[in-house]
């Protein structure tokens, strides 16, 4: 067996480095998202109000509050703390599932396109009861989180988050602390009485 010099194994290792840069690149750009779909961003926009320290539809089910630069809608401005919260937990329990931005991956499917007709309802029973698809023989399992903190204490977070998500309200990518609201008493006290601490 004849083996590779060194010259071919550096050529093949800069062959790998560039596509991986390439799809760094590629990540990038995808983290760019379209500007808001108009019909459903009014949709979930449609008779909101803040109560209580989160935004609210008038059907009860919490929304979100993204504010995007006019002059180049690529930065986001400001979110609300329920979707920067959101952004946060995704990240930290279903974004290795579900992928980065809700776009999802060979696991599990975007949720960034299932949130575009799931309604509030079915998330949550799908998220705390978990779900099976069957797919042309293939077997696809959320697990249940009902019992999980870290996911059912912040689930309206995860909602509003994938939500505004789904509408492209929110562009892909990395929220900072300077885009943030100030988080409300109330989300503190709920979080409190929640976690247990």
């Amino acid at each position: 067996m004849k083996s590779l010099g060194y010259g071919m194994i550096g050529a093949a290792a800069l062959v790998l480095l560039s596509a991986g840069f390439a799809g760094q690149a590629a990540a990038a750009e995808s983290d760019k998202s379209a500007l808001p779909d108009p019909a459903a961003h009014k949709a979930a926009q449609d008779g909101k109000k803040f109560e209580a320290g989160r935004w609210v539809l008038p059907d009860g089910s919490p929304t979100y509050d993204v504010n995007r630069d006019e002059a180049n809608p690529d930065i986001v401005k400001k979110v609300d703390w329920m979707t920067y919260s959101g952004w946060r937990r995704y990240h930290a329990e279903c974004h290795v599932c579900h992928g980065p931005n809700a776009e999802g991956s060979s696991f599990a499917p975007a949720l960034h396109d299932s949130l575009k007709t799931m309604d509030y309802a079915k998330f949550l029973q799908v998220v705390a009861s978990g779900q099976i698809r069957d797919v042309a023989g293939t077997k696809y399992i959320m697990p249940a989180f009902g019992d999980n903190k870290n996911v059912m204490c912040y689930v309206d977070d995860l909602y509003v988050y994938l939500r505004a998500r789904s509408t492209d309200a929110l562009p892909g990518g990395r929220l900072s602390a300077d885009q943030r609201a100030e988080k409300p008493i109330e989300a503190k006290e709920a979080e409190k009485s929640c976690i247990g601490e």
